[in-house]
């Protein structure tokens, strides 16, 4: 069975018009694909959060109409298959490496979540399947759960993983400890916060789903998922659970209908789906429900944030403090580590000038679904304690909260400026970006607009966000382009796309290059036989890293097409122009395409002499010295009813730099998306757990995603400050809309809550009823949930 990387999904030419594929439905999907002979799976899952497997009796299932095969986690045990780890493993304060638990691709003695897979059944129909599956017979001895990540750091608190001492999987910390105790003794003003980031799912459109079949007569393994990477997860299974080769196993990826950061994951489905297929000797093929996509994606946040900020009498900033406890679900998922510790340090300083920053984090592992990467990682959380602390100064050292930023911004002057994260700033222009967010949102006007909400019985409240981000991850990627005989250029690229754009961008920035249609360019991804690479689309860096890499490509193809122009018109090299896609001889009508001189080496390549450069073709990489660091101001608009606690998002008005944008579109798209989900976050996004572990909110009638009437007009404005650590100039522009609207929505809340009387503390969501609540007389409110 073949499958042609530039007729399967990737490989698509710039023409095309993937928004329009896209919205009218005509995009292929995992799910739109079915193969020869293909069966079909579905994975009996755990009701209990915690437990002992007793006993799997298959026997009933196994004897049922279709089914073909049933496999538990003792046959992949029994077959040498092995576990998922994480990538990302680190030390904790100690030195002493983190506490890693690997994922099973099947329960094997025990059960650590509600929905965790204990069996695969493998059937001719999704229906046989199914009832299969309800044939099972499983006996679990049931065992006390631990949902909560601050109930699972107590002593008592029921194991997880029942070889540890407790349930802490890494204490880890960064900074002088002794330097910031010492200068918060000696602070004028100390201030305080406690905050709840609770859990969140990341809903994409296209729930996971998967197709695995083995070639026998090759000896290798394919696997068809919708992924943030092909490489990370080919390289995960093959040398952990299957223990092949990579050659051996190749993974494909088509459209993929939203990733978040839940699409990073080499799924424990994954494997146990190849298994079966090399047992069967068939296609298999699997698609989530929505209720499992609820229980077994890798969800966010999920942390318990503390942090502290020291003032001078002046309101000068003189050192920050923040703790965070992370509930990591029950194994460790690719990035976890990551996005724990280094992502929230990295932005601890965000636009400000803080000379002592000391944090510390506690990884816990808890009986729920693994945490993973969602939309900013980590970095949300860092803005949302700075920004906190930022409003509470204001009030109690009372200075207004704008001025209080414009005192402690790092100016342009001191670019580049080090943070004490270690992170080097490269540019930005901090008070610029926060002057034209004031203006944007009308913030001088929101004081008659206020007076005519108070005046209609309703609250208004404004809320400002400054921030900053780390974006960029790992500072190397390559990219790979070739030339077909046939005047078309090929970009082979690592980075997935996942609903940001990549063919519009990617295309157009080699056409602009190389001076050539767009037309003529092919972006080819998503299959791990083909690209280069092993980085996902993660940390907002495809751009900065991805397109910096395309860029260096082509113009090595520019210079190695120098040569060969002049050696094929007799003239120097340095003679040479090269304009629209054509070198031509200064002073004459000599010229030669680029594209001619590639046709002509398809054919002729063996006829130049050694020194010259038989091929255009080339694989260049991009190695960043640094990080990029997106920036910007949001303010966030409320008006809440006192007497229903009803909360309507107003108007929302970002201002972002991030960098210099390619394509204006894609990145507005961008921010408008990751505001809609950091709002989501605000008013009402959570999933819940009872104290036995069970998932309280696992379909959109419980779990409360935005929908377009909930969410406000967005007002968006930019401002364009080169990034210097790539020829590109651009910046990350994925994740900063959540960084900033999820401050700024919830300074416009509190502030809105301070006209009715309410001033303490209040965490996300803020639902209806906690709105509600909190206006209530003080003599009749009850505890705030």
């Amino acid at each position: 069975m073949e499958l042609d990387t530039l007729t399967f999904g990737s490989g698509k030419p710039g023409s095309l018009d993937e928004l329009d594929e896209i919205l009218r439905g005509k995009a292929s999907y995992t799910s739109d694909m079915n193969l020869d002979q293909q069966c079909h799976a579905v994975f009996l899952r755990s009701s209990y959060a915690h437990g002992r497997i007793v006993r799997i009796d298959t026997a009933a299932a196994q004897a049922m109409p279709g089914v073909k095969a049933l496999i538990t986690g003792k046959d992949l045990q029994a077959a040498g298959w092995g576990l998922i780890p994480p990538v990302a493993v680190f030390n904790d304060k100690n030195g002493v490496p983190m506490k890693s638990r690997a994922m099973p691709p099947l329960a094997l003695d025990h059960v650590r979540y509600v929905g965790e897979a204990l069996a695969l059944v493998i059937a001719d129909s999704v229906e046989n399947a199914t009832a299969a599956s309800e044939a099972v017979h499983v006996e679990i001895e049931i065992l006390s759960a631990t949902p909560c990540p601050m109930d699972a750091l107590r002593p008592s608190a029921p194991l997880v993983h029942h070889d540890l001492d407790s349930n802490l999987c890494m204490h880890w910390a960064d900074g002088d400890l002794a330097q910031s105790e010492s200068i918060f003794s000696q602070a004028d003003h100390v201030i305080e916060v406690e905050l709840e980031d609770p859990p969140v799912a990341a809903c994409a459109l296209e729930p996971r789903s998967a197709i695995a079949w083995w070639d026998a007569q090759h000896e290798k393994y394919t696997l068809i998922a919708p992924t943030q990477g092909v490489m990370i997860v080919r390289k995960l299974l093959a040398e952990n659970v299957l223990k092949v080769p990579l050659e051996k196993l190749r993974v494909l990826t088509p459209n993929v209908g939203g990733g978040f950061g839940a699409k990073v994951q080499a799924y424990a489905e994954y494997a146990a789906l190849l298994f079966a297929a090399h047992k069967i000797g068939r296609p298999v093929k699997w698609l989530a429900g929505r209720v499992e996509s609820f229980l077994t994606d890798t969800h966010g946040r999920n942390s318990h944030l503390k942090a502290r900020m020291a003032f001078d009498k002046t309101g000068k900033i003189l050192g920050l403090q923040a703790h965070t406890v992370v509930g990591i679900g029950a194994y460790c998922s690719t990035y976890v580590a990551i996005v724990a510790t280094n992502n929230t340090k990295n932005c601890l300083s965000s636009v400000y000038r803080i000379p002592s920053i000391y944090m510390e984090s506690e990884l816990v592992f808890t009986h729920a679904m693994p945490l993973g990467p969602y939309r900013g990682a980590g970095r949300p959380e860092a803005i949302l304690m700075i920004e906190q602390l930022i409003e509470k100064a204001a009030k109690a050292l009372a200075i207004d909260s704008v001025a209080l930023r414009r005192r402690n911004f790092i100016a342009p002057s001191e670019m580049p400026y080090k943070a004490p994260s270690g992170q080097i700033y490269d540019s930005g222009e901090f008070e610029a970006v926060m002057d034209k967010a004031l203006k944007l949102s009308d913030w001088d006007g929101f004081a008659a607009r206020r007076r005519l909400s108070a005046s209609k019985g309703k609250l208004r409240g404004i809320g400002m966000c400054c921030f900053l981000e780390v974006a960029g991850g790992i500072l190397e990627e390559p990219a790979e382009i070739r030339f077909t005989d046939s005047n078309e250029v090929l970009i082979f690229l690592g980075a997935q796309a996942i609903g940001q754009g990549h063919l519009s961008t990617f295309t157009q920035l080699v056409a602009n290059r190389l001076g050539i249609s767009k037309a003529q360019v092919r972006l080819v991804s998503g299959d791990s036989d083909a690209i280069p690479g092993i980085i996902p689309t993660v940390a907002s860096r495809s751009t900065m890293m991805v397109g910096s890499a395309v860029s260096l490509a082509c113009d090595e193809a520019i210079e190695r097409g120098r040569r060969i122009a002049a050696h094929l018109l007799e003239a120097s090299e340095r003679d040479f122009d090269f304009a629209d896609g054509v070198y031509r001889i200064r002073g004459t009508d000599q010229s030669i395409p680029i594209l001619e001189i590639a046709s002509r080496l398809k054919k002729h390549a063996t006829q130049l002499p050694p020194d010259i450069p038989h091929q255009l073709d080339n694989l260049a990489k991009f190695t960043s010295p640094t990080m990029s660091f997106p920036n910007g101001c949001h303010v966030s608009e409320v008006e809440i009813d006192p007497s229903t606690g009803e909360l309507e998002l107003v108007r929302h008005t970002t201002v972002d730099d991030v960098g210099v944008i390619l394509n204006e579109d894609v990145v507005e798209g961008q921010i408008i998306g990751a505001v809609a989900q950091g709002l989501g976050q605000v008013i009402g996004e959570s999933l819940r757990y009872d104290d036995s572990g069970q998932l309280l909110t696992a379909s959109f009638m419980d779990y409360a995603i935005p929908r377009a009437d909930n969410l406000p007009p967005i007002v968006i404005g930019h401002h364009v400050v080169p990034c210097r650590n790539n020829p590109l100039g651009v910046k990350g522009a994925g994740e900063s809309g959540v960084a900033g609207s999820i401050p700024a929505a919830t300074n416009a809340i509190l502030d809105a809550l301070s006209q009715g009387g309410f001033n303490g503390p209040l965490s996300m969501p803020f639902t209806t009823e906690k709105i509600w609540r909190a206006v209530q007389p003080s003599s009749s409110r009850e505890t705030i949930a």
